[in-house]
């Protein structure tokens, strides 16, 4: 009798080895199709980040790097200027202009650094080259030593000389340029700083 229970006992412990065993193996699957899920999702995710990553598609050439080369610290020093406006300016013309160049500049030089690591060129175009319209360190000191109206008529003179420089270059590359995306820039660079010259202007009438 203790034997055949013995028996049954191992028995039925073999056939619990044995489904345990199959669900094992079960469970492996999913988890190895889960896996798959997960690895797809990195690779997915992996993509996406690549695909996220902004860079001007199709054919460049020197002039395409040239621009963005040079309009990368053209437009940084725009940006700066635009800082010393906070806690200096008084002309609500002068702010709106601060705003506008804040919002559109800033998001062109991550896009313009983007190309240039896409098209494996150095983001300094490295000595020799000049930049139209761009601030000397006298200038500088004289916008941040400014303020209410005196600071208001110094940002729009050299705002205008600025913006000029940019519009020169832009449209250099819209003639020179080979990509699609830096001339439509380029373009967007002509529009938008070409009608802030002549707020500025008005602005600077107004305050003379």
């Amino acid at each position: 009798m203790r034997t055949f229970r013995n028996r049954t006992a191992r028995a039925l412990g073999l056939t619990g080895a044995v489904a345990a065993a199959a669900l094992l193996l079960a469970a492996c699957g999913e988890d190895g199709s889960m896996s798959g899920m997960d690895h797809g999702g990195k690779t997915a995710s992996a993509s996406a980040s690549a695909s996220a990553a902004p860079s001007a598609t199709g054919s460049f050439n020197d002039a395409d790097v040239m621009f963005a080369q040079m309009m990368i610290p053209h437009h940084e020093q725009a940006l700066e200027m635009a800082k010393l406006a906070d806690g200096r300016a008084e002309d609500a013309g002068i702010k709106q202009i601060v705003a506008a160049v804040e919002q559109a500049q800033d998001p062109e030089i991550r896009k313009m650094r983007a190309w240039l690591k896409g098209w494996g060129r150095p983001e300094s175009a490295g000595a020799g080259h000049s930049m139209a319209g761009m601030m000397s360190e006298q200038d500088m000191k004289k916008l941040a030593d400014a303020k209410g109206k005196d600071f208001d008529r110094a940002f729009a003179e050299l705002m205008i000389a600025h913006h000029e420089g940019a519009v020169k270059m832009a449209q250099d590359e819209q003639k020179d340029g080979a990509n699609t995306e830096a001339k439509a820039l380029a373009g967007e660079v002509v529009r938008a700083q070409t009608a802030e010259i002549t707020e500025l202007r008005k602005i600077l009438d107004r305050l003379r």
